[in-house]
């Protein structure tokens, strides 16, 4: 297995195991959204929302930082994210 399919099935997993977690600060969910959303779409690619959609804007937002990043990298740092969560 090449190094890069072995950060997607390391990728894929700790999508897998981060959905068993409960409890995790807002911060800590837009973190993980973003790098997830850079992984799998690339840079964000849709306007932002409105004003009177102050949760859209933070999602929006927290993609938004990652841009220019690659695939690889984010999938690496989403992973890395949640081991730390996960101990």
């Amino acid at each position: 297995m090449s190094k890069e399919e072995q950060i997607k099935v390391d990728f894929e997993k700790a999508c897998s195991d981060i959905k068993n977690v409960s409890g995790l600060d807002n911060d800590t969910m837009l973190n993980l959204y973003g790098l997830y959303k850079q992984a799998l779409e690339g840079d964000c690619n849709t306007d932002k929302p409105g004003f009177f959609d102050p949760r859209g804007q933070a999602k929006w937002s927290a993609w938004d930082e990652n841009k220019g990043m690659d695939s690889i990298t984010a999938m690496r740092r989403y992973t890395r994210k949640v081991k730390s969560i996960l101990g």
